[in-house]
């Protein structure tokens, strides 16, 4: 989406997301025409894993614009994610099928920019 576009492939990726969180189409509709502002996140887990989950939308088409990484680094900074983060992120995740890194690899990542 930061690139200008949202594909069918990215509407299909947040829908799947929202069912997991037990949000119906027609309010993932309601919120693309009409953006809330987003809530704090507080706790070290919901942040990585909010910040994964954007990183995951990002690839979801298989394309990586700059836009696309200034817009993640930026909401990563928000979230007190160092851009570093995101770089070792990026890298790894092309180690994945799908782009999927387990959970326990994506937290070494973390814990060695926050210890």
């Amino acid at each position: 989406m930061a690139d200008g576009k949202i594909n069918s492939s990215e509407v299909e990726f947040i829908k799947k997301i929202a069912r997991r969180m037990d949000i119906s189409n027609e309010e993932v509709i309601c919120l693309f025409k009409n953006p809330e502002p987003s809530q704090p996140l507080f706790n070290e887990v919901e942040r990585i894993t909010h910040f994964y989950k954007l990183m995951l939308v990002m690839n979801v088409d298989k394309e990586t614009h700059e836009k696309e990484l200034t817009a993640l680094k930026n909401f990563g900074l928000k979230m007190g994610i160092r851009p570093i983060v995101a770089d070792q992120i990026l890298k790894k995740m092309d180690n994945y099928q799908d782009k999927l890194i387990p959970a326990e690899e994506l937290l070494k990542i973390f814990k060695i920019y926050y210890n």
